[in-house]
């Protein structure tokens, strides 16, 4: 069995560009936006997931994000995936199919998040009901214990849906945790020992990068490839290339960004305004109940960060 979506690289999981003003979208920056991050080696592209607070814009906002994005990426060839997840189900099917229509490379989908599943039986058959909206694109499911509460094992998970085959275009998930051992054993379901399967697992966590791509992993979303693209690309050639020891030196390097960055605030905020003192592209604010980080925060972040990544 092939690969259903067989991409292998970094993707940016964007983020959403909000007005000063009064919090309205700012869609003009995308193109700009697109443009840097291919600039810099990046060319896949998440939108509407956790770092691009789609679960804080109704269905016309985020549907219209998806529609600036694709237009943009079919000018810079990046790919696109849609996290359509995250909202009551009427809105996720209807999302789904936005993005089917739209012609996305695939789709992301968090679990639902009050009636939460209780096994990958469950999850399968959420899967299956978005998925039959969007019936031309593959779907991945978005595995983020710390957000959601739902822990499963993705093994099981992609065992299951191999297994079972209930949802056709299933082709993976976002691996948001630190489990390594079940990342690198549901990367193998369907295959062997020596092989991959069918599935694409793509890590979520910045902080432990290195290990992953060193027990297998060739793709990521990474919060931090928006902010500090050259250090996920650097920790990549570097596993690849067998390199270890250097590795380490980049991926110590990044753990300190990260909590250089994190420790003014939650994820989000912070590593919003990281892009905004780190890079020309302006992200505007974060939507409440989300807060902006002081001027102070951000003066403290900026100087430790110019420290850190001038080392």
């Amino acid at each position: 069995m092939s690969k259903i979506y067989a991409f292998e690289d970094l993707m940016a999981p964007v983020f959403t560009p909000f007005s000063r003003d009064d919090l309205s979208l700012n869609l003009d920056v995308i193109p700009a936006y697109a443009d840097y991050l291919a600039e810099r080696g990046i060319h896949a592209i998440l939108v509407n997931g956790t770092s691009g607070e789609g679960m804080s814009m109704n269905v016309e906002e985020r549907q219209k994000v998806t529609e600036r994005w694709k237009e943009v990426c079919s000018t810079t060839c990046q790919e696109l995936m849609v996290q359509v997840g995250g909202a009551p189900l009427p809105d996720v099917l209807k999302l789904a199919a936005h993005a089917d229509k739209c012609d996305v490379d695939s789709l992301l989908c968090l679990p639902d998040l009050f009636n939460k599943p209780n096994n990958v039986k469950e999850i399968l058959e959420y899967l299956q009901l978005v998925s039959n909206a969007a019936p031309n694109t593959p779907i991945l499911y978005y595995h983020i214990p710390a957000f959601t509460g739902v822990n499963v094992s993705i093994t099981e998970l992609f065992s299951e849906a191999l297994k079972s085959n209930l949802v056709p275009r299933f082709a993976g998930a976002k691996f948001t945790h630190s489990n390594l051992e079940d990342g690198a054993s549901c990367l193998r379901v369907g295959g062997n020992e020596d092989s991959h399967g069918p599935y694409s697992a793509f890590l979520g966590s910045d902080e432990i990068l290195l290990g992953a791509f060193a027990l297998g992993f060739n793709a990521a979303i990474g919060t931090t490839f928006n902010i500090m693209p050259d250090l996920g690309k650097s920790i990549q050639r570097a596993v690849y290339m067998k390199q270890y020891e250097e590795g380490q030196q980049f991926q110590w390097k990044l753990t300190r960004a990260v909590r250089a960055i994190t420790k003014h605030g939650r994820w989000v905020p912070t590593m919003k305004a990281a892009m905004n003192l780190l890079s020309d592209i302006d992200m505007g604010p974060p939507r409440p109940p989300l807060k902006c980080l002081s001027p102070d925060q951000e003066m403290e972040m900026k100087d430790e960060l110019s420290r850190i990544l001038s080392d």
